[in-house]
């Protein structure tokens, strides 16, 4: 499905010289321009989703940009060659001297972002990495995987999941994602992410969180972190959040003076069965047993 973007332009001293070349996507609009702005030629942009601009020249020496109406002369800075601006950000843009230039603009509908890059880095990585703007000079390979989309955007030749995938690198190649740490890379959570983890489930009254809350908690995406959570703990989410239930109940029994219905109902079991079913595949020993055991130690 082709998406349409709707994002307010005004523009004033800059002229298109050849017709804009274009071409809508599953959730992302590709434009080129290939144009000129004169000196004191500006504009302002504002779009409800992100944008990414990528120019095929140096314009740094004649354009400048800033995030405020008022900005130029004390909040403007040169226009770099790759732009990232996030949903919701305006850009005013100020010709210092008359430049002609191209550029590839890319209109993405957030929630596509976020379904692309949700498995790979997790859904709130992904929430903070799209309300970062950035802003590279040094647009190394981003300028190919740019100039081979111009090329299907003009003359399409392939399937549109070509166009989408050169999207898709392009944005990766320009967003500032998290870097894997060496525990991550080898398949296994970092020790500051286990805590994070112990701290979310241990607020919680019940001690229970959805296999999508945990890989949240420690921005992975819910495919990746199971499997890495059970190369760290030996054991799934599920099972490791079972046992640190059952550790509890067992502080309960010895420390306290609750009934076993009432740690079953504090722990989010849903009944005294349950919980005694729960207890024994564990431990071995139905709760009142264990609980004889200890006492007589």
């Amino acid at each position: 499905m082709s998406y349409q973007h709707s994002m307010i332009c005004h523009t004033d001293g800059i002229r298109p010289l050849a017709p804009v070349k274009w071409r809508g996507l599953d959730g992302l609009m590709s434009v080129y321009w290939d144009a000129e702005g004169q000196a004191g030629a500006h504009a302002y942009y504002l779009s409800p989703d992100p944008r990414i601009v990528i120019f095929f020249n140096d314009v740094s020496p004649h354009i400048r940009m800033s995030n405020r109406e008022s900005g130029f002369g004390q909040h403007d800075r040169p226009m770099t060659r790759a732009v990232y601006v996030p949903a919701g950000v305006p850009l005013w843009t100020k010709f210092t001297s008359w430049h002609r230039f191209s550029h590839l603009d890319l209109h993405l509908h957030q929630d596509r972002l976020m379904r692309f890059l949700t498995p790979s880095v997790g859904s709130s990585s992904a929430r903070s990495v799209l309300r970062r703007p950035v802003e590279i000079q040094d647009v190394g390979p981003i300028e190919a995987l740019a100039g081979l989309l111009v090329d299907e955007v003009a003359n399409p030749s392939k399937h549109s999941v070509y166009a989408e995938s050169l999207v898709g690198s392009i944005a990766t190649a320009l967003l500032d994602l998290p870097q894997q740490t060496g525990e991550q890379a080898n398949g296994r959570l970092t020790q500051a992410q286990m805590n994070r983890l112990v701290s979310r489930l241990n607020a919680r009254g019940d001690y229970r969180m959805s296999v999508g809350d945990m890989a949240a908690t420690v921005g992975l995406s819910e495919s990746w972190f199971a499997t890495v959570f059970k190369q760290t703990t030996g054991k799934t989410p599920l099972q490791w959040q079972l046992s640190r239930r059952i550790e509890l109940a067992q502080t309960l029994l010895v420390e306290g003076h609750l009934s076993l219905a009432d740690i079953a109902a504090q722990l989010g079991f849903s009944d005294q069965a349950h919980l005694t079913k729960a207890f024994r595949q564990t431990v071995g020993e139905t709760p009142a047993a264990w609980r004889r055991m200890q006492l007589t130690l």
